[in-house]
């Protein structure tokens, strides 16, 4: 009778969990080498406050906040080597392979947010040396806290007339782009002038720069003496200018957004009788602006920025009554005030774009 030898099979071998045995570490090394520098920076820039006065304590405030926020970074650092070990420790006890992969995982990502942490912090504290090189010299150049205040009320009232020229030209850049864009879309051989000259008028006008059309309008149409024109304001000259310009910008984004329609849209229209004119009015044009308002709004951003232009053409602007101030004074923070007013209005509305363009993306989704 024949024996039959049972062979045991071998204990299967651990699953193999990959540690971030380097990367922790190095996030703590690079946590805290980070931090020793914002403490540095901060202890000079305690030192470099003057010794009395609302500055004094604003920067004292702000070295002392800013070397406590550096430390948050030791934070995740110390999570990663913490749970590095914990995913150690799993990896070596049977049917715990899930639960260290899951340690290890969330070890690489504490580590991670650490470095990029780190490198914010360095970041910032490059920023903050910069300003304080040459004793200070740049902070006193660009933010001398006198010369802010000596200049921020009459800058910010001249500002008004940055933000009236935008608003004015932004009516008049939607009627004229829309026009423009029509004429690019005229149908048939009727249409085939309007076409060409659109789109002769489109090119030249995005391939000037705004600032030569500015000067030409500003200083052109009074050298040229033309009726009705010759008469206009700085100001008139500067909004007829941008709208010249930024009117070939938007028609581009109007036609963008007319020819997303589709082609059954116009005609269904058309099967039901209306006119090329009405087909555009009632169906196409209303869908296409809704479609086009967040690059709408990027554009008119952009139109915001590019009011402080003017300057060339001697209207009162922001930036003019700042250089104003900084040729006086000889100091430059004046325009930095000009530069936080264009911030305080533009990041509002770039955020409301990104919204909007969000939204967009997710009701095409969808």
């Amino acid at each position: 009778m024949s024996t039959v030898t049972l062979k045991t099979a071998a204990p299967a071998a651990p699953a193999r969990v990959p540690l971030p045995a380097v990367l922790a570490p190095a996030s703590l090394a690079v946590a805290a080498v980070s931090c020793a520098f914002a403490a540095w920076t901060a202890a000079t820039l305690w030192q470099a406050a003057p010794d009395q006065g609302t500055w004094s304590w604003v920067l004292r405030a702000v070295a002392a906040l800013g070397g406590l926020t550096s430390l948050a970074v030791l934070k995740p650092s110390s999570e990663a080597l913490r749970r590095t070990g914990r995913a150690r420790a799993a990896a070596q006890r049977p049917g715990q392979v899930a639960e260290a992969r899951a340690e290890a995982a969330d070890a690489r990502e504490a580590a991670w947010v650490a470095i990029g942490g780190s490198l914010a912090v360095v970041a910032l504290t490059l920023l903050t040396v910069f300003l304080l090189a040459n004793d200070h010299a740049v902070q006193a150049t660009f933010f001398s806290p006198a010369a802010i205040a000596s200049s921020a009320w009459n800058v910010t009232q001249a500002f008004g007339t940055n933000v009236f020229i935008a608003v004015a030209a932004e009516i008049l850049v939607l009627v004229w782009g829309l026009g423009l864009a029509v004429a690019k879309l005229a149908p048939g051989r009727a249409g085939r002038p309007l076409r060409w000259l659109a789109t002769a008028y489109i090119d030249i006008f995005r391939a000037v720069p705004s600032i030569v059309i500015i000067y030409l309008i500003g200083f052109g149409l009074p050298l040229a003496q033309i009726p009705g024109l010759s008469s206009l304001t700085p100001t008139w000259a500067a909004i007829l200018a941008l709208t010249l310009t930024y009117g070939a910008y938007v028609a581009e984004v109007y036609r963008s957004g007319i020819d997303s329609i589709h082609w059954s849209q116009t005609a269904a229209a058309r099967s039901l009788g209306l006119s090329h004119g009405r087909t555009l009015r009632h169906v196409v044009v209303p869908q296409a602006v809704r479609r086009v308002t967040p690059p709408l709004l990027n554009d008119f951003i952009g139109l915001q920025k590019d009011t402080a232009l003017v300057t060339v053409i001697g209207t009162i602007d922001a930036f003019n009554q700042a250089k104003i101030y900084a040729s006086n004074e000889f100091n430059l923070s004046s325009v930095t005030v000009v530069a936080a007013l264009f911030v305080v209005i533009t990041i509002p509305q770039t955020r409301f774009a990104d919204r909007l363009l969000a939204r967009s993306g997710a009701g095409k989704d969808s």
